[in-house]
Formats: C-alpha cells, structure tokens, sequence
C-alpha cells in the first residue's frame, strides 16, 4: 500500500488534534504541512509496522517536539491572554491529555506515540489534570435543539465547574441568550430546531463580542478539509465524555475568538 494511501485518511482528525493543540487553525495547519514536508524528505520516517493512525501521530508528535518555538516561554507581561494560558499547562502533560480524552488514543497507544514508558506517561495525565484543575471557571452558553444531548452537555459542564447560563434551540434564542448573558464560553450544534444553522448563530453574536466556541457536529470530516476557515475546536456526535471535557479545557486555556465564516454544508 502506498504511503500516500496509509495517511491522508487520517490528516482530517490530525489537524483537530494539531489546531487544538496550538490554539489556531493557522499554527495547528501549518505544523501538519511540517510533518508532510519532513515525510518527504524522509519516507523512511513513517513506521510501517504500526497502525496508520498510530504512526501519523507518533510522526507528528517527533516534528512537534523537535521545534524548540513549542516549549518556549516568554518573558514579557503583555504577551496575548492565549500565550500565558498556554504557559499554564506543560507541552507532554497537555500532549498526553489530548491524545486520550480527545482523540481515543489508548494510554499505552498514546504512550508509543509520544516515546515515553507506561509509568511517565502516566505522570503526564497526572500532571495534566493538577494544571488543568487550576482554571478559572466559565458561564457557558449551549446551544443545542436535542434535549437529552442538551442535558448531557449541561451536567457535564457543571462537572467541571462551570455555570451554565442557558441552552438555546434556535438562532435567534442563541443570539438573545448570548447578548443577554454574556457567556465565557459557547458550545454551538451544527443545526437547529427550526432549520436555522448553528454557524449562522455564532456569526452573529461574534459581532457583538469574543467568546471561545466549541462546535458539535456528527460529521466532523467535513468541516475538516483544510478548504476554508473552520473551527479550531470541534466534538463529534456521538461525543464522549472524556473529550468534551478535554475541548472545553483548550477552548479556555486559549479564550481567544473563533470569528468564522463558514458555510453551513453540514
């Protein structure tokens, strides 16, 4: 099987795991576009012997790791609100967090992926939930036209010590609600109760102010084919809890403005 054939079926969940890692589309694209670069030059650097998956994100963990600008530390005081979060949670432990609660990498897969024995790895995770337990909690907007889904996501969110200020069905509630409460953080279903898009509502209240959004999608692929701006932070449906809780955590540790303009082909 070519090479090609082994790992372009697996950049779209890649470029999730990358852009929520950096924060941005732009950083989080721009280091797949390294680990291609580096494949290139070095086919040999692919391991054959593991799962294709398996062996895209342990290739991009070794590109990801090798750039010293990924575990530099500023030392300025006006450095943007996303950079000091980022500061806040150490690359491997954050690495680790992810490649479990996110992408639903076992701890030993996760563990080969990033190089590491079971026991570190198992600090990581330990250090990742120390550090991201010190966040600052949110009010959360959800909206989202399935009740029960609703339900899950609202005791989720409180789980972790957030408020939830409201849950919309609609566009026009979710632009209400938003503009009414102000929230920290939104979590946005795709499409709405009367047909409206999700998209749409959040276009609309980020011309109003910032806020962090989490998009929720059963088909994530999608809006994942690097075309176009898109969601730096996305949860699949059916989701796990494990990644909400993971999304949420990134979402805040950047708090910076998803301002997309995207069409609503989901």
């Amino acid at each position: 099987m070519s090479l090609t054939s082994l790992i372009a079926p697996q950049l779209p969940l890649l470029r999730r795991y990358a852009r929520a890692l950096s924060g941005s589309q732009a950083s989080g694209d721009s280091h797949v576009v390294a680990m291609l670069e580096h494949l290139v030059a070095d086919p040999d650097g692919f391991d054959r012997s593991l799962d294709p998956r398996l062996g895209v994100y342990k290739l991009f963990s070794s590109v990801w790791n090798a750039n010293p600008m990924n575990y530099m530390r500023m030392e300025e005081d006006d450095r943007p609100a996303a950079d000091r979060r980022l500061d806040a949670i150490t690359p491997l432990p954050r690495q680790a967090f992810l490649l479990t609660a996110m992408e639903g990498f076992s701890p030993f897969d996760a563990s080969r992926i990033l190089d590491v024995g079971p026991e570190a790895f198992s600090a990581l995770l330990s250090e990742a939930a120390r550090q991201i337990g010190e966040q600052v909690a949110s009010r959360v907007l959800i909206i989202e036209d399935e009740p029960l889904i609703a339900m899950d996501l609202e005791g989720l969110v409180e789980g972790l010590g957030h408020t939830v200020v409201g849950n919309a069905r609609t566009r026009d509630e979710a632009v209400a609600m938003a503009n009414s409460e102000r929230p920290g953080l939104i979590l946005a279903d795709i499409r709405l109760a009367d047909g409206s898009s999700g998209l749409d509502a959040v276009n609309d209240i980020l011309t109003s102010f910032e806020v962090p959004v989490i998009f929720i999608t059963a088909y994530p692929e999608s809006l994942l084919t690097g075309e176009r701006p898109e969601p730096t932070f996305l949860i699949a449906k059916p989701f796990r809890e494990e990644m909400v809780k993971a999304v949420i955590s990134q979402a805040l540790f950047f708090d910076k403005v998803a301002s997309l303009r995207l069409k609503d082909n989901v």
